[in-house]
């Protein structure tokens, strides 16, 4: 997820202390509220499925460049690690499948990454 689960809990933290001082104008406050609640709900339907995701897609890039294995280790860090790995060989075998014109390749890579893209679509996003 980009941003971060921990970044956007640091974010929040930091508008619900302006927003408990004295003196916050109410347009500003409501908004750094609203802006919160939507936030929150993100970071909670994100931390709910990361892990599946990343699983997911790890299993896929995996099969698409060849390689066995399995996520041993389920902390969602241990999973980005592997991912942002599995990602730079991926971007290694697109580079060669458009070199040596290996289009079933590129197709397959493709349609992972769009795979991808729909599966961290957020329940909420307008499109």
């Amino acid at each position: 997820m980009n941003p971060r689960v921990p970044p956007v809990l640091a974010e929040l933290a930091g508008l619900l202390l302006k927003n408990a001082m004295p003196g916050v104008p109410e347009p500003e406050r409501a908004s750094d509220l609203s802006l919160s609640a939507m936030l929150l709900m993100v970071a909670g339907e994100m931390w709910d499925r990361q892990a599946h995701i990343l699983v997911e897609e790890n299993r896929a890039i995996r099969s698409l460049l060849g390689e066995a294995g399995a996520d041993e280790n389920l902390r969602v860090s241990a999973l980005q690690a592997e991912n942002d790995r599995l990602r730079s060989a991926l971007i290694e075998a697109q580079a060669t499948a458009e070199a040596t014109g290996d289009d079933q390749l590129q197709e397959a890579i493709w349609a992972e990454l769009a795979a991808s893209t729909e599966r961290r679509r957020l329940s909420m996003a307008p499109v």
